[in-house]
C-alpha cells in the first residue's frame, strides 16, 4: 500500500468512531488537569467575548439621539467596559492556545513514543508485509492529523458551542420575536451545507488520487533518468507528464472551484437572515418595542450565532479525518508483537558455532510450504556456503537461524540445544551479520562502523577496517573517520557501504558470521581480498554465506545446493563439480 496521503477535505470515515474516540479520551483523562484548565480558559473567554456586544448596545442606547442628548459618562463606561473584556478575553485565549499546544503535543509526543516502542518489538513478518512508506506515514502523518485534530478542532468545538448557545440566550433575552428569524435560515443554512459537502467530498478525493499519481510518475521520472535519456524518451515521458499534469490541474480546479462555492453561500444566507433582522428590528423600533442599542447589540450576537453553526460541517469532517487517522495508529499499536521467550529460556554463553537443522519445514503463508524436511550441519568453524536459484529457500534459511521466523515442523539447534529453547537475544547477539541491502545511519562513520560494539577503540575499529579494504579509502576523506555520513550513506558508492557493513560485522566478538550476498557491490578482485581477510579473522567461527557468484565460494568446508526447498546436493567444490550435477549446472552457466 502507498503512504497514505489525504489532503484538507478528503474525508476518510473511521471503521469505528465510538471506541477510537473513547480511546483518545484516555490520553485527555490522562492530562485531566491541563483539559479541565483548557476548559476552564475557553469558558472564560468565550463569556467574556460575549459580554461585548451587549455593552456594545447600551452604549449606543446611552447617545440617546432619541432623547436629543448625549450620557457621556455611559458610552465612556460602557466602552471602557468593552475594552477591558475584549482584552481580557483576548489575554485568556493566547493562554488557551499556549496550553492546548502543550496538551496536543504531550499527547503526541506519548503517541509518537507508543508507536516506535511498539515497531521495535514487531515480528519482521511484519515489515515484510507492509511498505515502508505506509509504516512512516503512521508515525508522521497520522499523528499529525490527530494533533491538528487535538490543538485546532476539539478547542473550536468547545468556543463555538458556548458562543452559539450564549449568542442564543443573549437574542432571547432581547427580542424573542426576532430569534424566530432564524428558523428559516439556519436550517437552510445547514442543508445547504451538508449537500455541499457532499458534492465536493469526492471531488477532494480525486483531487488527492491524481496529485499522488502526478507524483508517483515524477518520482519514477527522475529515479529513471539515465535510462529515459539511454533509449531517448525524453518527448515521450514530457507528453505522459503532461496528461498527468492536466489531469492534476483539472482535479485540483473542480475541488477548489466547488469548495469555494461553499463560503459565499452560505455567507449570503447569512446575509438574508441579517436583512430580515434589520428590517423587522426597525419594525419593533417604530413600534417602540427595541431600542437602537438593542437592535445593534442582536445584530452583533446574529453574526456570532450563524458563524459556528455553518463552519460545524468542516469541523466534523475534519473530525471524521483525525478519527480514521488515529484508528491507523491504534492499529499499529496493537499488532500482536514477536512472541515472548519461553518462561524457561536461558541465555546463551560460551557458544561455540554447531549448528544443526533437523526435519526442517517451514513456509510464510499457512499451506504453502517453502521449505521441506531439510536437514542441514554446519560444524564448529566450518564456512557453509549455501547457494541455488532465486527464490529456492536461501535467505529463508537465514531468517531461521535467526529466529526472525520459526519452523513450522522440525528444529534448529545450536551446540545440541533448541534455539526455541533461548533468548532470541542471546541468539542473535551469536551471529554477526551482513546483508545484502546495506543499512547506514546518519553519522561519522566511526559511529556507523562501531554500531553494535559501544566499546570499540580506534585502533579496533581501523583494524576492522583495514581487513576489509576499506581504511585507505577512509583515511583519503577529509575528516576520516569521524567523516559524517548522510542519511543511508549517500554520499559514498555502493561498493563502499558495502565495504563499511563488512567491517563493522567483523568488529563484532561474535561465533558466527552470516553474509547474505554480502559483496554483491564489489569487483571481484576486492571480494577474493575480502574473503581472504573474513577467513583470517573468523578462523575457528561458523560462517553461513550466500551467495550467487559461485566463483567465490570455491573454499567453503560444506557447500548446501537448495533447489525448491530442498538440499539436492552438498559437499566441497570439487566433490560437487565431479558429481557433474545441479551445482555444476549453476557454476559453468556463468561462464556461458
Amino acid at each position: 500500500m502507498p503512504p497514505r496521503f489525504m489532503p484538507r477535505g478528503a474525508i476518510e470515515k473511521p471503521k469505528d468512531r465510538k471506541k477510537v474516540l473513547l480511546r483518545l479520551w484516555g490520553y485527555i483523562y490522562a492530562r485531566k488537569f491541563m483539559a479541565l484548565g483548557a476548559l476552564a480558559l475557553t469558558v472564560s473567554s468565550n463569556l467574556l467575548a460575549l459580554l461585548g456586544p451587549y455593552l456594545s448596545g447600551r452604549a449606543i442606547d446611552a447617545i440617546g439621539l432619541e432623547k436629543g442628548g448625549v450620557d457621556f459618562p455611559s458610552v465612556f463606561y460602557y466602552c471602557g467596559l468593552m475594552v477591558l473584556f475584549y482584552a481580557a478575553s483576548s489575554a485568556l485565549s493566547y493562554a488557551l492556545s499556549i496550553l492546548m499546544i502543550k496538551l496536543s503535543q504531550s499527547i503526541v509526543q506519548q503517541m509518537r513514543r507508543q508507536v516506535f516502542d511498539r515497531l521495535t518489538t514487531l515480528p519482521v513478518r511484519y515489515f515484510d508485509r507492509h511498505q515502508t512508506g505506509d509504516i512512516v506515514s503512521h508515525i508522521s502523518y497520522d499523528i499529525d492529523t490527530v494533533n491538528a485534530s487535538l490543538s485546532n478542532d476539539l478547542l473550536q468545538i468547545a468556543a463555538s458551542a458556548i458562543t452559539v448557545f450564549g449568542s442564543l440566550a443573549m437574542m432571547i433575552a432581547i427580542s424573542p420575536m426576532l430569534v424566530l428569524v432564524f428558523a428559516a435560515t439556519i436550517p437552510l443554512s445547514v442543508v445547504f451545507t451538508r449537500y455541499m459537502t457532499r458534492k465536493v467530498r469526492p471531488l477532494f478525493h480525486k483531487r488527492s488520487v491524481k496529485l499522488g499519481e502526478l507524483n508517483g510518475f515524477v518520482e519514477e521520472v527522475i529515479s529513471g533518468q539515465k535510462t529515459t535519456k539511454a533509449y531517448h524518451q525524453e518527448a515521450v515521458q514530457t507528453r505522459r507528464f503532461d496528461e498527468k499534469n492536466k489531469e492534476a490541474v483539472d482535479a485540483y480546479y473542480n475541488a477548489d472551484y466547488y469548495g469555494a462555492m461553499t463560503g459565499p453561500s452560505v455567507n449570503f444566507i447569512n446575509n438574508l437572515s441579517l436583512a430580515f433582522i434589520s428590517v423587522f428590528g426597525a419594525v419593533l423600533f417604530l413600534l417602540q418595542r427595541l431600542s437602537i442599542g438593542d437592535l445593534s447589540s442582536f445584530v452583533l450576537y446574529s453574526r456570532r450565532f450563524s458563524g459556528p453553526i455553518n463552519e460545524m460541517a468542516n469541523i466534523v469532517s475534519e473530525l471524521q479525518s483525525a478519527c480514521a487517522a488515529a484508528e491507523r495508529v491504534f492499529e499499529l499499536m496493537d499488532q500482536e508483537p514477536e512472541p515472548l521467550d519461553r518462561p524457561d529460556a536461558v541465555e546463551l554463553r560460551e557458544v561455540e558455532g554447531d549448528v544443526r537443522m533437523e526435519a526442517l519445514r517451514f513456509g510464510y503463508d499457512p499451506g504453502k510450504a517453502i521449505i521441506h524436511n531439510l536437514d542441514l550441519h554446519a560444524p564448529t568453524g566450518g564456512l557453509t556456503a549455501i547457494v541455488g536459484p532465486t527464490g529456492a529457500g536461501k535467505t529463508t534459511l537465514i531468517n531461521l537461524l535467526m529466529r526472525f521466523y520459526d519452523p513450522d515442523g522440525g528444529r534448529i539447534t545450536l551446540d545440541g540445544r533448541d534455539i526455541q529453547t533461548v533468548t532470541r537475544k542471546s541468539l542473535r547477539l551469536s551471529y554477526a551479520m551482513v546483508l545484502q541491502d546495506t543499512w547506514l545511519f546518519t553519522g561519522t562513520i566511526f559511529e556507523n562502523l562501531a554500531y553494535g560494539r559501544k566499546d570499540a577503540r580506534r585502533e579496533d575499529v581501523e583494524a576492522a577496517a583495514k581487513a576489509a579494504r576499506i581504511h585507505r579509502y577512509i583515511m583519503a576523506l577529509p575528516q576520516g573517520y569521524d567523516t559524517v555520513l548522510d542519511e543511508n550513506g549517500v554520499n559514498i558508492s555502493q561498493g563502499q557501504k558495502q565495504l563499511l557493513t563488512i567491517a563493522r560485522a567483523m568488529l563484532l566478538d561474535a561465533r558466527m558470521l552470516i553474509l547474505d550476498e554480502a559483496t554483491s557491490n564489489v569487483d571481484t578482485r576486492t571480494e577474493r581480498q575480502i574473503q581472504e581477510a573474513m577467513r583470517a579473522l573468523m578462523r575457528g567461527k561458523t560462517c553461513f554465506v550466500i551467495a550467487h557468484r559461485l566463483s567465490t565460494i570455491q573454499n567453503a568446508n560444506n557447500i548446501l545446493v537448495v533447489r525448491d526447498g530442498d538440499i539436492v546436493e552438498q559437499g566441497t567444490h570439487q566433490e560437487l563439480m565431479a558429481q557433474n550435477g545441479f551445482y555444476a549446472e549453476l557454476y559453468n552457466s556463468q561462464f556461458q
